[in-house]
């Protein structure tokens, strides 16, 4: 089975750390595959809102998240501070695709744990179906 290969854009336009907690951890006493998809969650809602936007107000317009794909590279253990550094891919007229590169700093070695890609789909929740990108927000993205 080939493996699904990520490569995250060279232009970040957010950071975000998340600290690891216990609850983040499993049975192998390391961060859990469930645990980081949450947490890419988590930075994708404090990057929309550290520009005011939530997932279900983007100008009006909802996002929906249609795809996901997850390179789980190191463990990170609880303690960890996770940096979470956001940039986008390519861009249509109703998505986009949102990369997270997941790394964490330890005995002052960086650690790069996880790589994920997200394809984020405007939608509109009243109409039940896909609605274009806001032009606003398009000119966020492509900035």
């Amino acid at each position: 089975m080939s493996r699904i290969k990520i490569i995250t854009p060279e232009k970040t336009i957010s950071s975000i750390d998340i600290p690891i907690r216990i609850t983040d951890i499993n049975y192998g006493n390391h961060l859990g595959n469930d645990a980081l998809v949450s947490i890419i969650h988590e930075a994708r809602v404090k990057w929309l809102s550290s520009m005011g936007y939530a997932e279900l107000n983007i100008e009006g317009a909802s996002i929906i998240m249609n795809e996901l794909g997850v390179n789980y590279l190191n463990e990170s253990f609880y303690g960890d501070i996770l940096t979470i550094e956001l940039s986008i891919g390519d861009i249509s007229t109703v998505s986009f695709e949102l990369f997270y590169n997941v790394s964490t700093k330890r005995n002052d070695i960086d650690i790069i744990i996880a790589k994920a890609k997200t394809g984020i789909v405007f939608y509109d929740y009243q109409l039940k179906k896909v609605c274009p990108i806001p032009l606003t927000f398009k000119n966020v993205l492509e900035s």
